[in-house]
């Protein structure tokens, strides 16, 4: 891979701003190897000051001459970035695609989507309609807000045999410093991005309901909750009367709907 390249980012709000920090954290500590990383410079383009603002404030202070952070200048950052993740909202994708000279900013570049419900090849053809011009080499990434710790679960999809492999390569160099990597083939990406991003906020509900009712102590430590459920159930007792009502009001079935309900939802915009 080589070094020394700029990395842009085309929308940086939670999920963007989680995976640079995640990866300025990693990549660009006191402690991380001596040897030449292959990004070395970062910009980061939000839609609107106050955001560009916010964004600059969650940047550590050892970090802050590695990046720079604007706002609507999307073509701007496309144009002085050698590589562009786009972490803007999936439903601007047309509108920020489309800008006038963006295709030409991006052409022979390694694209790199983090867009539920966006296909390579919709985001391609929003891109550049006609052909007319090279194409940008896209590949997709979905990681979740465990990048911000360096713990994300991230999902890339299986490249296309167009993409040369050093763009493969940074790609799964850039989100290996966040976490996991696992790749998919794209029958199975719209699935996966509800497991992998959507289920965190999901169950957030009932592992809130849980910390309430005192269990958090018993599950931090380390048993598995199937472990916990079965160690403090006896027959005829209060805690099997609780599993029992679960069951019945048909708990399992919702999250299996919500599930199904969200990879519906993506398989629609593809």
């Amino acid at each position: 891979m080589a070094s020394g390249q700029t990395l842009g980012f085309i929308g940086c709000g939670n999920m963007g701003g989680a995976v640079l920090n995640g990866l300025l954290n990693s990549a660009f500590s006191k402690s991380t190897s001596t040897t030449p990383n292959p990004i070395t410079r970062f910009i980061a383009c939000t839609k609107t000051a106050s955001s560009a603002s916010r964004l600059q404030t969650t940047i550590a202070p050892e970090h802050q001459q590695l990046i720079k952070i604007v706002s609507d200048q999307t073509v701007q950052t496309m144009q002085e970035a050698d590589i562009i993740i786009l972490a803007c909202k999936p439903f601007m994708a047309e509108a920020v695609l489309g800008e006038e000279g963006v295709r030409d900013a991006l052409a022979g570049k390694l694209v790199i989507s983090m867009l539920a419900g966006q296909s390579c090849e919709t985001l391609t053809n929003l891109i550049n309609p006609d052909a007319s011009a090279d194409p940008p080499h896209l590949m997709k990434a979905i990681p979740n807000m465990g990048a911000q710790f360096g713990e994300s679960m991230t999902i890339i999809e299986t490249p296309a045999p167009t993409i040369p492999i050093s763009m493969v390569d940074i790609t799964e160099w850039i989100f290996q410093h966040v976490g996991a990597v696992k790749y998919l083939g794209a029958e199975h990406i719209g699935l996966a991005t509800v497991l992998v991003g959507a289920t965190m906020a999901t169950l957030t509900l009932p592992i809130e309901g849980l910390l309430d009712g005192g269990l958090s102590a018993v599950l931090e430590s380390g048993k598995h909750p199937a472990a916990v459920r079965e160690s403090i159930s006896s027959p005829r007792g209060c805690t099997i009367q609780t599993l029992l009502s679960l069951e019945k009001a048909g708990t399992r079935s919702d999250f299996a709907e919500a599930i199904v309900r969200g990879n519906t939802h993506l398989k629609e915009k593809m």
